[in-house]
Order: C-alpha cells, then structure tokens, then sequence
C-alpha cells in the first residue's frame, strides 16, 4: 500500500528534477558560450541568415524566380532598382539570393544530420560490439576515408535523379567517416569506466548500455561534430550545384554561381552575378565553424579553444 500511494508522487517529483537539471546545464552552457566572442558573432550571424530564409516569402514574393516576372534585363547591373543587379533571365539576384538561402541552409543541415547520425550508429556499434564487426565497420571506414568524398558524392548525385534529396543523401552517405571514428573512440574510453561493468553484472543488455550510458556521454561530441559538418555540407552542396548536379527547378547559391559560369559572368566581369552568393557561402560556412569550435571549447574545455 505504501508503496503504490508513494509512486505516483514521486514520479513527478523525478521528472520535475530531471527537467530542473536539464534548465540548469542549458543556463550553464550559455553562460560559458557566451564568453566566446567568435562563437557569439557566428551564432548572431546564423540567427540573421536563418531569419532572412525564413521571411523570404514575405520579403521577396515566391515568384522571384518566375523568368516572365523577371523585372529587370538580363545581365543587368546593381542600380537603385535592382541593388545587386540581375542575372542572365532579368530576375533580381538579390531576391535569388535571399531566396537561394532557404534551400543551402535546408541541405546543409539535413545533409550533416544524415552524416552524423550514420558516423554515431557506427561508431557507438563498432566500439561496443568490437571482434569481426568492428574490424569489418573500420575498414570499411577506412575505405571511404581514403576515397575522396567530392568524387563519391558526384558519383552517387549522377546516377540518381536530380533532387534535392539526391544532394542531401549524397553528402549524407559520404562525409560519415570521420564521426565514425571519433565516436568509437569515445565509446571505447566510456565503456571502460567500472560503471559499464557495474550495468552488466546488474543484467543490462547491450540497448541499454549503448542507448543509456554510452550515447549521453558521446552526444557532446557528436552535437559539436553536427555544427562543424554544417558548414562542409553547405560546402558540398554548392559545389555539387556548380557542377550542374543539383536540383535545376530550385534555387540555391551554388546555383547562382553555376548559373553565373554558364552565362560567362567570368569573362565578361559581371562581379554582381558571382560575388554575393560567394560571400554568403563563405560567411555562412564561417559562422558554423565559429559555432562549432564554440560548442568544443564550452563542451570539451580541454580543447582550450581560443576565445
């Protein structure tokens, strides 16, 4: 009797703690991540390009990219009208470009999530399962380490139609290795700790261990691994679209860029069709890697990032 009247009050009262523990290590890691400069100037920058994507519809219309509401000339330049000019079809680039920011940031993040989530299944796996699988995972691991991703990635997003969930498994399947090994490698450094073994001799299985106590001490890693395959991912996409792999029906800015090679804006200098999608990939790309190495330092102060 004691012990049913008691368990429904406590189980609140545990979760209300869990949850009060949670609040306090999010408070805890902004106070640290606040301190990084270049962390808090890539975060400003990615909330403002995030901002920027989100409104695109309200801000530029759905139809920048339509060619029979193109409201300028083609390969007109920057001008009161159109501030950065416009492209080889007489669209507004800086309507492409705001709306280009929706499809990079959407591949870059789903591309790196796909990567990091195949790096983490293998190597949590590989580290806890060791023998004949961890030995088959790394040499296969090993296999798409030395195999240039640029080119595996154009191999797969040729053979496939071309979409934007061609680009996003492209990358996805080809940039896992390096999480791979960095999680085995923790996982093998968590799972020697005596109180793995104290959840084996108390019946814990091999869920329960991977999914209970490995996984919470690897997801540091593994978020900090996320924020820096963003910026890659973003990369990888811009230059796939150069490439003329991409999705032709959206708009992105390694589309503006292929779309500026095409029209010759190199030879015939037309710098408003080229620089401002590259600045924005650079930037874009920057400001993860800020992040990143942010999320590293607060995460792992052992790394002794520069601030």
């Amino acid at each position: 009797m004691t012990t049913e009247t008691t368990s429904p009050t406590a189980r609140p009262g545990v979760r209300a703690l869990a949850w009060q523990r949670r609040r306090h290590s999010a408070v805890r890691f902004w106070q640290q991540y606040r301190t990084h400069r270049a962390g808090v100037l890539g975060l400003a920058t990615l909330v403002l390009f995030a901002l920027v994507a989100v409104t695109a519809p309200l801000t530029v219309g759905s139809d920048v990219s339509s060619v029979t509401a193109a409201p300028g000339r083609p390969l007109e330049g920057p001008s009161g009208h159109l501030l950065l000019g416009a492209d080889r079809f007489g669209r507004d680039l800086l309507g492409l470009l705001v709306w280009g920011a929706r499809v990079s940031l959407l591949v870059g993040l789903l591309a790196a999530v796909l990567s990091v989530a195949i790096g983490t299944l293998v190597g949590i796996t590989a580290g806890h399962f060791r023998g004949a699988y961890a030995t088959v995972m790394m040499r296969i691991t090993d296999w798409f380490l030395v195999m240039p991703t640029l080119v595996l990635a154009i191999a797969l997003a040729t053979v496939m139609s071309r979409s934007l969930g061609t680009v996003i498994l492209a990358i996805g399947v080809t940039t896992w290795p390096t999480t791979a090994r960095l999680v085995r490698a923790q996982t093998l450094a968590v799972e020697s700790r005596p109180y793995i073994e104290r959840a084996r001799a108390l019946g814990g299985g091999h869920g329960h261990i991977m999914v209970r106590h490995v996984l919470p001490n690897v997801m540091p890693l593994v978020l900090a691994q996320t924020t820096l395959m963003i910026s890659s991912s973003i990369l990888a996409e811009a230059t796939l679209a150069f490439l003329g792999l991409g999705d032709p029906t959206v708009v992105s800015w390694g589309g503006l860029l292929q779309d500026a090679r095409e029209a010759g804006a190199v030879s015939s200098g037309d710098w408003w069709y080229l620089v401002p999608p590259g600045i924005a990939i650079a930037v874009v790309a920057l400001a993860f890697t800020l992040c990143g190495r942010a999320v590293e330092s607060v995460l792992n102060p052992r790394l002794g990032v520069a601030r």
